[in-house]
């Protein structure tokens, strides 16, 4: 009879991607780093544990959104105070901090819960091609499809 095996916090290896955002759309960008952050693309997967690799995106002001995205949909923010909300299209979004659109298109990805918090922490996003995680040695990772 075998066991189904459940890796434990100590076994659990972290690596380093990095993810070019150029060209690629939202969507699928976010879905496939919301894969890579979770660890749902290791065998060692287990949903209680955050066993994910950490996520460099860089060049997040080149991502793409399909149709008429950018100029209909709208990104809300709430202050914590009364009548406190503001929003704005993603056409303003992307010119003025195109890092909070890539973020908040992961964030919805990810579980509401503490480990969706933690998980999220191992997200980098970069506006430019520099980034400063030289040292851990990022792995490229390319997509299958691209193309729009």
């Amino acid at each position: 009879m075998t066991r189904t095996y459940s890796p434990k916090v100590s076994e659990i290896v972290r690596n380093w991607v990095i993810i070019d955002a150029t060209d690629v759309v939202l969507g699928r960008l976010a879905s496939h780093a919301a894969i890579i952050l979770r660890g749902k693309n290791k065998p060692t997967f287990s949903p209680h544990l955050d066993g994910g690799d950490f996520v460099i995106i860089i060049n997040a002001e080149k991502v793409a959104l399909t149709g008429s995205k950018a100029a209909q949909k709208i990104a809300y923010r709430h202050s914590g105070y009364p009548g406190g909300l503001s929003s704005m299209n993603y056409t303003q979004l992307l010119e003025t901090n195109p890092t909070r659109a890539v973020e908040k298109a992961i964030r919805g990805m990810l579980p509401k819960n503490s480990i969706g918090r933690a998980q999220l922490t191992k997200l980098k996003v970069y506006t430019g091609s520099e980034h400063p995680h030289a040292a851990q040695q990022p792995v490229p990772y390319t997509f299958d499809q691209v193309a729009q």
